[in-house]
């Protein structure tokens, strides 16, 4: 004889009551504000400084620089440099700003081809800056890192063709001495 119980066991839950339903649905929102704040902060935490690399490759070639008959920035930076590193965001917003009207060109003084630009401009710390009139004289130089200010003015100077506010500035900069030299003849060696 087998018993059954009037009431067979349901596999189903009872149904939540109003209160449980308000807590489930305040913690799915609460949860998604949190996501939400979560992948905000994390956007705008890796919107990154602009790399040299990245400057250089955007850059102005320097044949195009002194042929095109505009003013010209030339900043010669090694990407090792911590000075050159600090001032990327603002030579990315200079860029922007003057973009149509200045050239920007820079030169990586660890590549040999740019010897005769370094010993030309007597780069010994970089940055090193040369402001160059659109037919490609060089006015000024500034050695190290500048205000983004100071930059913006000498360019507008430069577009005006008047004198620059700041022609000569030294800021923080590393020391750079060319691992690459020109050919020195030893007078011991007797020319050969």
């Amino acid at each position: 004889m087998t018993f059954e119980s009037p009431n067979p066991p349901s596999s189903q839950q009872p149904d939540p009551t109003p209160v449980d339903q308000r807590l489930r649905n305040f913690l799915v929102v609460m949860v998604a504000i949190a996501l939400s704040i979560l992948l905000y902060m994390g956007t705008r935490q890796h919107t990154e400084q602009p790399s040299l690399s990245t400057l250089a490759a955007n850059s102005t070639p320097l044949e195009e620089a002194l042929s095109n008959h505009k003013p010209t920035l030339m900043e010669f930076y090694a990407n090792w440099c911590t000075s050159c590193q600090a001032m990327a965001d603002d030579m990315q917003n200079l860029k922007g700003q003057f973009a149509d009207q200045v050239n920007f060109v820079m030169l990586n003084v660890d590549n040999s081809k740019w010897l005769p630009e370094i010993l030309k401009f007597d780069v010994d710390g970089i940055p090193h800056f040369v402001f160059l009139n659109a037919e490609g004289e060089a006015l000024a130089s500034s050695i190290g890192q500048q205000p983004q200010r100071v930059l913006a003015d000498n360019l507008s100077a430069l577009i005006a063709n008047n004198a620059l506010s700041v022609p000569q500035a030294m800021g923080e900069m590393s020391t750079f001495q060319s691992s690459v030299k020109g050919a020195q003849v030893d007078p011991r060696s007797h020319g050969s």
